[in-house]
């Protein structure tokens, strides 16, 4: 399932391409055609995402709301302008090997090169309109090339394609796409946890200590309950309590308030670090060389997360998993006493 950095990336990937613009919308499979009908030939207004879910607005107010779950995706495809918050150390964003065609948009014409002399999306030399996919991850690889036909031919099961005159996004596999009113959208929004990019961050915090504080639910689901916190998932969950150093199974009104607090605005920094470079980096004062090896490999980019049976880090010890509210749990039993 996607976290939320990787919504909010995808956001902002629609706020720069559709945002402004007539959208076509068909729903090829056929199960989202009355919603398409609706949207079709509209102006999209916004773009916004709240924790793992996304709004997108069209005019007559009218709102999309898309929920990817375990097994959605989008797929973009042809000129795609990058927002420039978004971003990788390489200078890419997600894997290495994107096709696709990303533009400046202070001059449409030129793509963007990084010191490599490659695209920033893309190999260098792709073709102008070719497809790529942002999924769970919000990792991006290239599909096969398409030349110049446009638009791209539907692949696979597509709940909803929006198109404008040079962009495609392709929508599959959602555990939720669905229209809303505004009053409807807001009240989505209302059941939702706080989420640091949305709002304020200090009225956030507030709202998560208070909420984490009152439960004695074991803080390691607490961090996985969109109502208490949004966007956090089980990456995010297990290194954010090892580097809390915090026992996952403490009750959340067992937290010490200072923890907690401690909690919220480390998942301040990491969901920003999360939207620039498009990879959970959760690891800290890296040499160069380190950062580099991280940011390619996500065996080298966290504490514990997937190093079931693997020493510890720090201390040693034997990474534990265990299973707890249907997902895994990755821990050092020493260093989270």
């Amino acid at each position: 399932m996607p976290e939320g950095h990787s919504v909010h990336r995808i956001a902002r990937q629609f706020a720069r391409n559709f945002v402004g613009r007539q959208v076509g919308a068909s729903s090829p499979q056929g199960r989202f055609a009355e919603g398409a009908a609706v949207i079709d030939a509209r102006e999209m207004m916004q773009a916004k995402a709240v924790g793992k879910q996304m709004f997108l607005e069209f005019d007559g107010d009218i709102w999309l709301r898309v929920h990817l779950g375990l097994y959605g995706a989008w797929d973009f495809a042809g000129e795609i302008l990058v927002d420039p918050t978004i971003a990788s150390a390489n200078g890419r964003m997600g894997q290495t090997n994107q096709r696709g065609a990303v533009l400046d948009d202070t001059d449409p014409a030129t793509p963007i090169f990084d010191a490599a002399g490659e695209n920033s999306l893309n190999s260098i030399g792709a073709p102008r309109r070719t497809r790529v996919h942002v999924r769970m991850s919000e990792q991006t690889r290239g599909l096969e090339d398409e030349g110049d036909e446009w638009p791209p031919p539907i692949v696979g099961q597509v709940r909803l394609r929006l198109l404008t005159s040079v962009t495609c996004a392709d929508l599959r596999g959602p555990t939720a796409c669905a229209l809303q009113t505004p009053d409807e959208m807001l009240a989505t929004v209302a059941k939702l946890g706080p989420d640091p990019l949305v709002g304020d961050p200090a009225e956030g915090e507030e709202r998560f200590v208070s909420a984490v504080r009152r439960k004695a639910v074991p803080i390691a689901l607490l961090l996985m309950d969109q109502a208490v916190v949004s966007g956090i998932g089980n990456v995010y969950r297990a290194e954010m309590l090892y580097r809390a150093r915090l026992e996952p199974h403490t009750p959340g009104r067992d937290v010490p308030e200072d923890v907690v607090r401690e909690l919220w605005r480390d998942w301040v920094r990491l969901l920003a670090i999360g939207v620039e470079t498009g990879q959970m980096m959760t690891m800290d004062d890296l040499s160069p060389e380190a950062y580099r090896a991280a940011m390619a490999h996500r065996d080298d980019r966290h504490w514990v997360y997937h190093r079931a049976g693997l020493p510890c880090r720090v201390c040693g010890t034997e990474i534990a998993l265990e299973e707890i509210g249907a997902r895994k749990l990755y821990w050092c039993p020493f260093c989270q006493r």
